[in-house]
């Protein structure tokens, strides 16, 4: 059964695996409020119904954008900036406290918050040219590369946020410890497809037990605690007197010019050319 695409999201229901798919293509799968809304919708119906595995996936040419700054506030109180940003961690919690094994799978872009959500699933899977992405414009901070540091370690963590647009293929995904594996685009999803059916032969509520056990070792080694302060981290820098530069720069020179500024090599690729 295939539920039809809802706000952007789009249900492909299997016998091992149901995915939730990202499908704003026309959009780079940024994430509008309301295929935000319907992807907790979803997610929560998948508790009680579906398949043993959860897979989420992007449709188009990459899983996601991150998220659409033409619904971003800029007028917003403070309050609403942490209460906004804090929505955005409550959810992808939801990924982390389903019942359910997560596998996301990733192939082209994944930029910004969409490789903070990645960051929460059970396993990742990546394509090997996918490109995860920190964004190019810096006018925040401080709320996706803390999600990555007990997958990746503080120093790769900083590296990845301190260069402006940072990226990182989906080989250096895995050697990071960001991904579990790497594969052709082309074999991402029956690669998928069939770790899920393995781990379906695992009755459910083992399943459930395991995930949760395994939860609760991270948290108690700082998951937790280190996820506390990130929305409020982010909001304080929406307010620097910088910032507020770089926004003005996007209303009268344009997201092409003003990226033109920040854009360049990446880390890795500063590095290969000085080996």
């Amino acid at each position: 059964m295939t539920d039809g695409n809802i706000d952007g999201i789009r249900l492909e229901q299997g016998k091992a695996i149901d995915w939730i798919v990202l499908d704003r293509p026309e959009a780079a799968n940024a994430f509008s409020r309301d295929m935000l809304a319907q992807f907790g919708v979803v997610l929560q119906r998948l508790k009680a119904e579906g398949a043993p595995v959860v897979g989420i996936r992007g449709a188009g040419k990459g899983f996601g954008a991150g998220m659409d700054l033409g619904q971003y506030n800029a007028d917003a109180s403070p309050m609403q900036d942490v209460t906004r940003l804090a929505g955005y961690v409550e959810l992808w919690r939801e990924i982390w406290r389903h019942p359910k094994p997560v596998i996301v799978a990733v192939h082209g872009y994944c930029i910004g918050v969409a490789a903070q959500m990645a960051g929460f699933a059970d396993i990742l899977v990546v394509a090997e040219d996918a490109a995860i992405t920190e964004p190019t414009i810096p006018i925040g901070g401080g709320f996706v590369a803390p999600t990555w540091v007990h997958q990746v370690g503080g120093r790769r963590a900083k590296e990845f946020a301190f260069l402006p647009g940072n990226s990182i293929d989906g080989k250096t995904a895995v050697e990071w410890g960001w991904a579990n594996a790497a594969v052709p685009a082309e074999n991402l999803i029956a690669c998928v497809e069939e770790l899920a059916a393995r781990i379906a032969l695992v009755p459910p509520g083992v399943l459930a037990g395991k995930k949760r056990s395994i939860n609760r070792a991270m948290e108690a080694a700082g998951w937790d605690q280190g996820l506390s302060a990130i929305a409020e981290s982010d909001a304080i820098l929406h307010l620097e007197p910088e910032v507020q530069e770089i926004r003005k720069m996007l209303a009268t020179k344009g997201l092409k010019e003003t990226v033109a500024v920040f854009r360049g090599a990446s880390s890795q690729d500063i590095f290969r050319s000085h080996s």
